[in-house]
């Protein structure tokens, strides 16, 4: 079974959770433009001041989707 990768984009400051829902779109238009396998993305609010997007896909994709928008970390979902 291939392990799952959820890489993740951090976004600070006053329009951190506005920001990180529109980021979240452009994820999910990517995976599909790409024809990965998602296996959810999203947004989440961290604190006020802190939210993050986030992209899971399967450990054999995360090297395209790393190369090509830069997440700033990345965790075993």
């Amino acid at each position: 079974m291939d392990r799952k990768i959820k890489l993740i984009w951090d976004f600070h400051g006053a329009h951190a959770q506005g920001t990180a829902e529109h980021h979240s779109i452009h994820l999910a238009e990517f995976a599909t433009r790409e024809k990965l396998t998602t296996y959810g993305h999203g947004a989440e609010t961290i604190t006020e001041t802190h939210s993050i997007a986030y992209l899971t896909v399967d450990e054999k994709d995360m090297i395209t989707v790393r190369d090509a928008l830069r997440p700033q970390r990345a965790e075993e979902a």
